[in-house]
């Protein structure tokens, strides 16, 4: 069967926090990406706009593969 993680609800909180964190971060150095024309600082900006999509991506996992449920869920 299926195992479900139960988390408190300040693990809930810290999570969607995290998730919130980094996708406004993502959100905000790619709306600045624009404005970049040196080649180094490009490619600093491209490499942490992959690695905030991959920590972004990492948290979607978490949640999807241990079917991340409240306490307030479970009764």
């Amino acid at each position: 069967g299926i195992i479900m993680r139960t988390l408190s609800e300040s693990e809930i909180l810290s999570l969607r926090e995290l998730l919130q964190m980094e996708t406004n971060a993502l959100a905000k150095i790619k709306a600045a990406q624009v404005a970049v024309t040196d080649d180094d600082l490009k490619r600093t900006v491209e490499s942490a706009i992959l690695a905030g999509e991959k920590r972004i991506k990492g948290i979607q996992q978490f949640v999807s593969e241990n079917h991340v449920l409240t306490m307030e869920e479970v009764h």
